[in-house]
């Protein structure tokens, strides 16, 4: 398929594209074929999606200044900061990432820049160059709609944590009715996983087999495998009984996945089908929102409870948030402390070698010194290209005949 000529003009079979990608996709080849994903999706689409407005050259988006680029530039150290191609300090890594979320600013007025936006750049600069990068970053965020959940408002991201909550209660039901006992609502855990694709807590193996869903299904997939994350790990969730235990659990145990759990989860993303779910359930979010605006102000007092139940879950969101940022800031700590100590310790054996060369720098010239005493004891004189007198006259006088030879070569023997 790859190899097919004019191939971004070719429909290829939905269902062989599908069963090739559910096998697995080649890592060496992940960026290309990220790329032909992206024809074919456009080709199957029926109604075209809003462009955007700008058609500024991703070069000459590179040339302009950013009102971002403080956000961008504090969180280019937080996007996979254990990564080697993202460790270094305004490294490679960290400067590819700077000029394609700058770009993207600028081209995305409305959006701009948002955390979680670096995660997802990120994981598309490990499998391709820049400018390909950028044009991939467009697709995800224009055509297959992930900008919409990035703009201030956040409407559409309260809106797709109704639906997973209201997905899970059809899924998951006992679970559903365990997380409502402990007030734990999807935005506690699901927030960052929506926001960055499962890329900023997940190991980046199973972070590329979702991009290459998001590539084949759209934005979708995200709930899919939320769905079938959460379900797989059911029985362990319900042996936690207190809020901090159930979100500490998802948040740092439920990642650790082990190739068998990768491999079931997006087998079982393959195989469902929520869209007429989540269709259903954005258009109850919006009727249930009407009916919150049309309610008798004698229910004020519960709605004001609620808006306060919504503010306590966002700060213990953000408190998690910063907990989990000052662990990643301890480690780093850690991790320049060792290599502090390590080039201490190199620098104390390089003095070492210094030291001993230097002495033994002093033995040979001590040697020498002895040498040419024991020479001049003979009555031989050594010269500075290490030869004896007596050699270099021969040498000169060599050199004398040979030029005597080419001025006047002998003559040539007779014929006979």
């Amino acid at each position: 398929m790859l190899g097919t000529p004019m191939r971004a003009k070719v429909k290829f079979d939905k269902e062989a594209i599908h069963a090739a990608v559910a096998q697995g996709v080649p890592r060496q080849h992940r960026g290309e074929i990220w790329k032909f994903l992206s024809e074919q999706y456009l080709l199957r689409q029926t109604i075209p999606s809003r462009p955007p407005a700008n058609h500024t050259p991703y070069k000459e988006l590179l040339k302009q200044l950013t009102s971002q680029q403080h956000a961008i530039l504090i969180d280019l150290g937080r996007t996979f900061p254990t990564h080697p191609y993202f460790q270094a300090q305004l490294g490679a890594g960290q400067l590819s990432l700077y000029n394609l979320l700058k770009a993207y600013s600028l081209l995305d007025p409305e959006v701009g820049y948002c955390q979680g936006l670096s995660f997802i750049a990120g994981v598309l600069l490990l499998h391709m160059g820049e400018e390909d990068a950028f044009n991939m970053l467009k697709f995800l965020m224009y055509d297959i709609g992930l900008r919409k959940q990035y703009r201030p408002d956040m409407i559409i991201l309260q809106i797709q944590m109704y639906q997973l909550s209201r997905l899970l209660h059809d899924y998951h039901r006992d679970l559903y009715s365990h997380l409502e006992q402990q007030e734990i609502g999807p935005s506690l855990y699901a927030t960052p996983w929506f926001l960055t694709a499962f890329a900023s807590h997940f190991p980046l193996g199973f972070v590329a087999r979702v991009f290459d869903m998001l590539f084949l299904q759209g934005s979708e997939c995200i709930f899919k495998v939320a769905l079938s994350l959460l379900g797989s790990h059911k029985p362990l969730i319900l042996q936690h009984d207190s809020l901090e235990s159930i979100v500490d659990f998802i948040k740092n145990t439920l990642p650790n996945l082990g190739l068998v759990q990768m491999e079931k989860t997006i087998n079982q993303v393959c195989e469902m089908d929520v869209s007429k779910q989540l269709q259903a359930y954005e258009v109850e979010y919006h009727v249930l929102q009407d009916e919150l605006l049309d309610t008798p102000p004698t229910l004020n007092q519960h709605q004001k409870a609620a808006q306060l139940e919504r503010t306590n879950q966002s700060l213990r969101q953000q408190n998690l948030d910063l907990l989990e940022e000052l662990q990643v800031s301890q480690a780093r700590v850690c991790s320049l402390e060792s290599q502090v100590e390590a080039l201490v310790q190199s620098e104390g054996q390089l003095r070492e070698q210094v030291s001993a060369l230097e002495e033994e720098k002093k033995q040979l010239l001590s040697t020498v010194t002895h040498l040419q005493g024991l020479l001049a004891g003979l009555g031989i004189h050594s010269c500075p290209d290490g030869h004896t007198a007596a050699e270099t006259e021969d040498r000169k006088g060599l050199g004398n005949r040979t030029v005597d030879t080419l001025l006047h070569p002998p003559a040539p023997p007779e014929c006979s």
